[in-house]
């Protein structure tokens, strides 16, 4: 099924090309239908190339999915132009006043993970949406920075600085095949990573309100979920393309900064010579599971009765 997008969207053509279906809100008007409404909370620095990949990934499902568009009102983007945030974006302030409920919310990462949680600009607003989506939201899903900065928030749990950057694609292992999340997933996994510090997995595991679903011996915790499923954690990127991580090796060495290859990701670790994609079929069937299990099979007919 299509995901409906607001007419223009850049995104459009990108996954057009891609043989995936979008439809414009017109078209979608016209259909005698309840779409699952999912807000995306966008936080990244390049906004266009976030949302046409969160797009791909929650198209793939025979749901019909109105995606909402959300950025911060309290930071605005420094990257994105100001028309492009104007035409297809609201503010986490307009939502909350306007009273609205979603069925599913998509909270991106952010490129703040080495500051302390307090010192992000907008970290009271994070703090206030997280707190707004426990009773709008039926089911919630946060990725990388945002993910660590929900565990903190929710359940007290911190980070640690890691000496060297986490960076590359990593192997994964599933702990509880049995957790909706992961039905149909391999024993086994890859995905990406990229970030400065890390949530200590024993600590996460101890928690009697969380079931830690995925892990890995070099990467830590992927996948974890709160009891309910109304809180879902992924602590890394699986919803990046293929040259993600070159891009960004590429610009982190032409600032000068200290920054190793990515690992198991370069051919022969071979700069530049970019790889065959390995994780995208294991992100699709997470973010479609999360849809059906987590969201459409629990969330009110009348999205009014969430609570």
């Amino acid at each position: 099924m299509p995901v409906k997008v607001p007419k223009n969207l850049p995104a459009i053509g990108f996954l057009e090309k891609e043989n995936i279906f979008v439809m414009s809100e017109e078209r979608a008007e016209m259909q005698e239908i309840r779409p699952l409404k999912v807000g995306i909370l966008n936080l990244m620095p390049n906004k266009i190339a976030t949302e046409t990949q969160l797009l791909r990934l929650i198209s793939n499902s025979p749901l019909q999915i109105e995606a909402v568009f959300i950025r911060t009102a309290s930071y605005k983007s420094k990257n994105t132009d100001d028309n492009h945030l104007d035409s297809f974006y609201r503010t986490t302030e307009d939502i909350i006043k306007a009273g609205e409920k979603f069925d599913g919310l998509i909270i991106t990462g952010a490129p703040v993970e080495q500051m302390d949680f307090e010192e992000v600009a907008y970290w009271d607003e994070f703090k206030k949406i997280t707190e707004w989506a426990a009773h709008n939201v039926y089911s919630t899903m946060y990725i990388c920075w945002a993910a660590q900065a929900a565990v903190f928030n929710l359940y007290g749990i911190d980070k640690f600085p890691l000496k060297d950057k986490l960076f590359g694609i990593f192997t994964h292992d599933v702990l509880l095949p049995n957790n909706p999340l992961v039905r149909c997933f391999n024993d086994k996994f890859k995905a990406p990573h990229s970030r400065h510090t890390q949530i200590d997995a024993q600590e996460m595991m101890r928690n009697k309100n969380i079931d830690v679903i995925a892990v890995s011996e070099e990467a830590g915790v992927y996948l974890a979920a709160s009891k309910d499923l109304r809180n879902v954690f992924v602590f890394g990127h699986g919803e990046y393309d293929r040259e993600s991580l070159h891009n960004e090796y590429v610009r982190d060495k032409e600032k000068g900064l200290k920054i190793d290859l990515p690992k198991h990701y370069y051919v022969n670790d071979e700069a530049g010579t970019i790889p065959p994609l390995s994780w995208r079929a294991h992100e699709s069937l997470l973010v479609s599971n999360w849809l059906n299990y987590c969201v459409y099979q629990g969330t009110p007919y009348d999205i009014k009765n969430i609570k």
